[in-house]
């Protein structure tokens, strides 16, 4: 049986990006920087003057107090509250909750599978038999892992297939979900003769002398999602790996892709699931989050604010003893450019999340400061201003630097355990990346 571990060029963009080795020891604080779920109590009375100046704000434009969900706390430490404990809808800060329980269920360094076969033996460069694909929910199989698959069966022997490109399991391809469109991206991915003009920009972005795959497939394009046991024996060639699932979060957050997020929590089990996983990871109540997908598409996805700082903390508790921070999953402002929070005017070093939808705005994340350390914040706004929603979030986190101080350096819980540069870099350059912020650009920003 031939047999290749393939991984495209996932270790080569893991060392250009700076990934450290995963045993790497991070001296991470404990007691404030490490929260918990709070219940609501005493405001503290600074802090709720400035939330009602920032709602007072919203309700000079027309929007009602009612529909606008804060939540701040300093470690364990109650801050401040506006319907705080209400499920209101969160757009994508629902990715907290599948990227929770993903990295609970799964653990940081798993690995999605694509594994290659073939029905027929190999004769002077033709597979004399079908190549079948059999898909392991890889929600980051684009043009990039694809060419190195191509590649890989060049190097193995085969030019030409004489049968059919036979695809089963859960297999997405540039983010396209039905089986057959992306069986079809597939076949032209492993024959550069067949590229687009979107393979071909792809490609260019590789490192420079990457092969050009030349894998012609004489017949057609076939799905078999039941029955699969009824097909000739097969040997297998190739087990392809994606990146270690925590650069799939981090990179599905940078640039909030609905399609990595669905892929996710469709994989754990549903959005029910997800959403019963995370209140008994995080602590809050059951009744805080009611889920209907993985991504926040829809306002049918309702999450308290309160319950989203519960997530981010119990995340947060989760990475630190794994030599990770929340940094290494979120985007940080100042650092991570190309996704969500470009243009924004949120504090340097803030670890967010950000969400959208029509009438929707939120923000989440951590926010460091001089005098009370990292402040856990959630803001969920209803509204159809949409940009000046995003404004008053930004001046509210400003104003509560103004008051706390701007912190001298970023805390060691929340820096990335990559150099922050060479992390920006890696997730503007990669023809990865271009591929995930083109989905999220093509599909729609809804939910982000």
């Amino acid at each position: 049986m031939l047999e290749l571990f393939s991984t495209g060029l996932v270790s080569l963009w893991l060392t250009m990006a700076g990934v450290p080795d995963p045993m790497r020891s991070v001296n991470l604080v404990a007691g404030i920087d490490t929260p918990w779920m709070v219940v609501p109590g005493t405001p503290d009375p600074n802090i709720q003057l400035t939330l009602q100046q920032y709602l007072q704000q919203l309700s000079r434009t027309g929007l009602p107090v009612s529909a606008q969900g804060v939540w701040l706390q300093t470690g364990s430490t109650f801050l401040a509250s506006n319907e705080g404990t209400a499920p209101l809808p969160a757009a994508s800060l629902t990715k907290v909750a599948t990227s929770l329980v993903a990295l609970h269920d799964l653990g940081p360094d798993y690995r999605f599978e694509t594994v290659v076969s073939t029905t027929g033996p190999i004769e002077n460069g033709v597979l004399m038999g079908d190549l079948v694909v059999k898909g392991g929910s890889d929600p980051l199989m684009v043009w990039e892992e694809a060419i190195a698959l191509g590649n890989d069966l060049n190097r193995l022997g085969i030019r030409k297939v004489a049968g059919n490109l036979i695809i089963t399991g859960n297999f997405l391809m540039n983010f396209e979900t039905d089986l057959q469109k992306a069986g079809e991206l597939f076949k032209q991915a492993l024959d550069s003769r067949l590229w687009s003009e979107e393979a071909e920009y792809q490609y260019n972005a590789l490192p420079k002398g990457t092969p050009r795959p030349q894998v012609a497939i004489v017949g057609r394009v076939q799905v078999v999602t039941y029955g699969i046991d009824l097909l000739p024996p097969q040997t297998q060639l190739l087990r392809h790996q994606s990146l270690p699932l925590v650069q799939i979060l981090k990179l599905m957050n940078v640039y909030s892709n609905n399609v990595i997020a669905e892929s996710l929590a469709n994989f754990l089990g549903g959005a029910q699931y997800v959403a019963q996983q995370s209140a008994l990871l995080a602590g809050f109540p059951q009744s805080e989050i009611l889920l209907k997908n993985g991504s926040g598409l829809g306002v049918e996805n309702r999450i308290s604010p309160r319950a989203v700082c519960a997530m981010f903390a119990a995340i947060q508790r989760y990475v630190q003893p794994r030599s990770l921070t929340i940094a290494d999953l979120f985007p940080i402002s100042g650092v991570d450019h190309g996704g969500t929070i470009d243009y924004r005017k949120i504090p340097s070093a803030a670890v967010v999340k950000t969400g959208t939808l029509n009438d929707v705005s939120a923000l989440a994340g951590v926010l460091p400061t001089r005098d009370r350390g990292l402040i856990w914040f959630a803001i969920i706004n209803r509204g159809t201003n949409l940009d000046g929603l995003r404004d008053q979030q930004d001046a509210l986190l400003q104003a509560l630097i103004r008051q706390w101080g701007t912190a001298p350096s970023v805390p060691v819980a929340i820096a990335p355990t990559t150099s922050a540069r060479t992390a920006s870099a890696s997730l503007g350059d990669t023809s990865r990346n271009q591929a995930v912020r083109s989905a999220v650009e093509v599909n729609t920003y809804q939910g982000n």
